[in-house]
């Protein structure tokens, strides 16, 4: 089925990627010239790998799916800092083809959807070093509904309380990221339901959306993935106008929210470089080598 080809899920474990400075440079030199201070402002040699890697899925998600030259992709941000790509011609079979990456930790993930509107949100569930959880915890107390802090705080052990915090935290940062949001939106009017984080329902300022699924996912070395998909109308308005559909009947838009969600596919850095295609990988890409350093 088409549709299927436009649902994908991408990842990288930043952790096994150890480029020397020149192969880091050849890696940044595949994306467009306006992307290198993206990059290039951070550090921290882990930031400017994430900040990379983010990207270069980016380019290779789309020129795999879509089959656009990387030379030919263009990727634009809305007003709210929303990646999408600028398509002259709308793809008939991949009708709101767009993507949602993400990274945190030694992880670094993109998701996309033909249809529905999708987020991505990966967080490693960092334990605080000069303060309690609970401590911790309470300054974001105010992101969340009343059920959900109280399903937090008596989650268990002060481990488990933590982790049931990030998990709430990144299921609701993917639904904001779904919709093209940004830092200013009100986290304790989204409230969710779940099961063992299972049959996972959303409600905002109430109201149950059966239009959303969500699905959260364990990725070990203590991180945690959650993707969000729901319909393009509640895309903000900056947002909406990147889309080539924001309108479908029932039977269309279900087509697309049921369509099955596929595992994470754990890809190396150079396989998301064009070179790649004519078997012209660099050996530091696969090698131990001089690494970056801060």
């Amino acid at each position: 089925m088409e549709l299927e080809k436009g649902i994908q899920r991408w990842i990288v474990d930043i952790s096994e990627w150890n480029p020397s400075t020149h192969y880091f440079s050849v890696a940044m030199s595949f994306l467009p010239q306006h992307e290198h201070a993206s990059i290039t402002r951070f550090f921290k040699t882990e930031d400017k790998k994430r900040a990379l890697v983010s990207r270069l899925l980016q380019y290779a998600l789309i020129h795999q799916v879509l089959g656009i030259p990387y030379d030919e992709i263009v990727i634009k941000r809305t007003a709210e800092g929303k990646p999408y790509l600028e398509c002259g011609k709308p793809n008939l079979e991949l009708p709101n083809f767009n993507f949602n990456a993400s990274h945190h930790g030694d992880f670094v993930a993109i998701a996309s959807e033909p249809i529905c509107l999708v987020g991505l949100d990966v967080v490693t569930q960092t334990i605080p070093e000069k303060e309690s959880v609970e401590e911790f915890i309470q300054s974001f107390s105010s992101y969340f509904s009343r059920l959900e802090w109280f399903n937090i705080i008596n989650a268990g052990s002060s481990r488990q309380i933590l982790s049931e915090f990030y998990r709430y935290w990144s299921v609701k940062e993917a639904f904001v990221k779904a919709i093209g949001d940004g830092v200013g939106y009100k986290l304790d009017t989204i409230e969710f339901h779940h099961k063992n984080w299972e049959n996972i329902v959303v409600k905002v300022d109430g109201k149950e959306l059966k239009d959303w699924r969500f699905w959260l996912l364990e990725l070990g070395k203590d991180h945690v993935a959650s993707i969000a998909k729901g319909h393009p109308m509640y895309a903000t308005s900056s947002y909406k106008t990147t889309l080539n559909r924001t309108q479908f009947n029932d039977e269309e838009y279900n087509v697309g929210l049921y369509l099955p969600n596929t595992s994470f596919i754990f890809q190396k850095v150079e396989d998301l470089l064009p070179f790649n295609e004519t078997g012209r990988v660099p050996p530091c890409f696969s090698q131990n080598c001089a690494v970056l350093k801060d």
